[in-house]
């Protein structure tokens, strides 16, 4: 790609122990800093259990984060689709695209959280149908593509309409979550929306996760339905630590990251690691691996540029915001991503480059004319 743009997705999680409200605010405080800096997007998930996930309705939170910020988008990261019904998540988005002024992205997703599905009811198996049954009928209401009429075993339209329609003649932008199973990549491919990935563990003979699959799915189902899908618009999320080498970014994260393995993830199925050496080592070996991105803004800039010749190429690095460094740790790197590294990729150095350089020249040429 000539350009990858850089924002933020925050699902969040938090480790037990601190206020919940609080952590709120400070993911409030967390989106001003990143409009601050100039990311160009930060995505918002959507959980209802297991107490790391503080944001139940990402629709609070982004029409909230949207009176506080003046340029950043921000997208639902993601709505669950199967614990929703279809017209109300068309309604709210198009409210959220007007309050926003066109600032809002719907980004949609079948769900990962057994417990949530637990709670309302909603069997594992059928959340993929149900994505794409909801999906269909989001894009005609969002379309104002007449009274849309439908009944399946779990939800029911007649005649139905949306008040509003999308902010800006572009329509309202629309994203596919996509981890594991090709699933989310051939919905995307299938509407002709934005796919939006994750960093999942290396497949043989690669450092990266199989991210590369992810897009051959996602063309594949593109060119199916006539659609063809721009790599321009495929985020990709990892997380990202940056600092002033790469040991002081596993000093700053590596207590952070066996929290989250041994609290969280192993909620998931995921072994424990039991000590903070091995933990440092699994680390080094997932940094080695490109699936997080942590070291000094040289090294980080060289494992963006890995992920992005490997996967072929992508128009936006999605930071994964994890509460695995300290607060000020987690600032300074946002902070040196968006003054060092993300200057290597969006074009924003070429101007003043171009301008050295050309003076420089003048300059040899003026002295040696003396």
């Amino acid at each position: 790609m000539e350009r990858i743009g850089f924002g933020a997705f925050l699902s969040p999680l938090h480790p037990l122990g601190e206020n919940p409200a609080l952590s709120l605010w400070r993911d409030l405080e967390l989106a001003e800093w990143l409009d601050e800096l100039g990311y160009e997007e930060l995505w918002v998930g959507e959980h209802h259990s297991a107490g790391w996930g503080t944001i139940s309705s990402p629709e609070l939170f982004i029409a909230t984060a949207a009176e506080r910020t003046r340029h950043i988008r921000l997208g639902t990261g993601v709505v669950s689709l199967p614990y929703h019904h279809p017209y109300m998540v068309a309604s709210r988005a198009l409210q959220l695209d007007h309050l926003t002024r066109g600032r809002f992205t719907l980004g949609v997703g079948a769900g990962s959280i057994l417990t949530d599905m637990h709670i309302l009811g909603v069997d594992p198996a059928q959340t993929r149908r149900r994505t794409a049954e909801a999906l269909e009928v989001i894009r005609q209401l969002v379309a104002g593509e007449g009274p849309v009429t439908r009944e399946t075993d779990w939800f029911q339209l007649r005649d139905a309409r949306l008040h509003l329609r999308p902010c800006t003649p572009a329509g309202l932008p629309m994203a596919v979550s996509s981890a594991v199973s090709p699933f989310g990549m051939r919905l995307a491919g299938q509407y002709g929306i934005t796919p939006l990935s994750f960093g999942i563990p290396p497949r043989p003979g690669s450092r990266i996760g199989d991210l590369v699959g992810q897009w051959q799915h996602a063309e594949e189902s593109a060119a199916e339905h006539g659609h063809k899908l721009d790599r321009a618009d495929w985020r990709v999320a990892l997380t990202v630590h940056v600092s002033d080498s790469r040991s002081q970014a596993l000093d700053e994260i590596v207590d952070g990251w066996m929290r989250y393995r041994n609290e969280y993830w192993s909620l998931l199925g995921t072994p424990p690691v039991h000590s903070r050496a091995q933990a440092r080592t699994l680390l080094e070996e997932l940094i080695d691996q490109r699936s997080t991105i942590a070291g000094s803004v040289d090294e980080c800039v060289e494992a963006v540029r890995d992920v992005q010749q490997e996967t072929g190429g992508f128009g936006r690095l999605l930071v994964n915001v994890m509460d695995w460094a300290e607060r000020e740790p987690t600032k300074r790197s946002l902070e040196l991503l968006a003054r060092f590294v993300a200057p290597r990729f969006d074009g924003s150095l070429q101007g003043v480059t171009d301008s050295y350089e050309w003076t420089a020249g003048l300059a040899r040429a003026f002295a040696a004319a003396k």
